[in-house]
């Protein structure tokens, strides 16, 4: 519960900076499934497809993101980033979490998917 309130919290944060910063919300619609094709890394198997996964649907790269936009003065990156926190905030909030190497399914934040039965 803890980690999905987290998500919610940057979603909102993400929003509202985005809002803040005058930007385009066409930017934010078209932008904001952009992350997802990280999935594509499972055509090589999930060991690569977690990775991709991973990689971009942790919170690192787009921190380091808001980082570089404001530190260096590159105020163009800001929104990217912005869309990018809150694609990742709302997965959490969802149930979908980082992805263990064993199935797509298998995730940080619990099984994701329908329950199947042993029988």
């Amino acid at each position: 519960m803890w980690l999905r309130l987290e998500g919610a919290a940057v979603v909102i944060a993400s929003l509202v900076v985005f809002e803040q910063q005058h930007t385009s919300w066409i930017l934010f619609t078209a932008a904001f499934l952009a992350p997802d094709l990280s999935m594509l890394g499972y055509l090589a198997g999930p060991i690569v497809g977690a990775w991709t996964y991973n990689v971009v649907h942790s919170y690192v790269a787009p921190i380091a993101l808001v980082v570089v936009a404001i530190g260096f003065g590159l105020p163009a990156l800001l929104p990217w980033a912005l869309i990018w926190l809150a694609h990742i905030g709302l997965d959490r909030v969802l149930g979908y979490g980082l992805k263990y190497s064993s199935a797509f399914n298998d995730t940080h934040l619990g099984r994701i998917g329908r329950r199947t039965s042993g029988a």
